[in-house]
């Protein structure tokens, strides 16, 4: 790991680390229209692509982010009207943490790479966080944002063919 990477990891080390062991983390992002899902301050304003190319994935990365997605994807409806409940929220924050705690196992990737995929991970841990309710002055449904904003910058900056770039999920 190059220098220049140290201090932008050292806190992202330590906020997924915190989320892992089940202590809150204060909020990182700045008030932001509800359906803005790139919000300013998340950890994915961060990346950058492998020169002109996106980084490269494994399996275990390509998986547990395609079954984050597909949670994610079938309570956005619900998330979008108002409707999700906090047992919902609760749920899939739950699935999300797993699937993390599944790739950071099983994730074997170029440490480039894998610089790059802590500021998402960074993001849906700290969404799953904000969808518990767990950081006073945000909602749940900013946790949704940040999760769908890590997801979105996945599929930016990851070679996953099957992680598509959505505003919305598709019908």
């Amino acid at each position: 790991m190059s220098k220049s990477m140290r201090p932008i990891l050292v806190p992202v080390v330590l906020a997924c680390t915190a989320v892992l062991l089940g202590a809150p983390v204060p909020s990182m992002a700045q008030d932001e229209h509800a359906h803005m899902h790139d919000p300013a301050g998340a950890a994915v304003s961060n990346m950058s692509l492998d020169g002109e190319r996106k980084w490269a994935t494994d399996e275990s990365l390509r998986s547990g982010m395609a079954s984050i997605r597909k949670a994610f994807d079938k309570d956005h409806p619900a998330i979008h009207a108002g409707t999700e409940t906090d047992a919902q929220y609760a749920a899939l924050a739950d699935r999300i943490e797993a699937e993390v705690k599944s790739i950071v196992a099983n994730c074997h990737l170029p440490a480039a790479a894998d610089a790059n995929l802590h500021f998402v991970i960074a993001d849906l841990l700290q969404g799953a966080s904000l969808m518990r309710g767990q950081v006073v002055g945000k909602t749940r449904h900013d946790g949704a944002a940040r999760v769908h904003g890590a997801l979105n910058a996945y599929a930016r900056y990851f070679d996953d063919l099957s992680a598509p770039e959505t505003d919305h999920p598709p019908k």
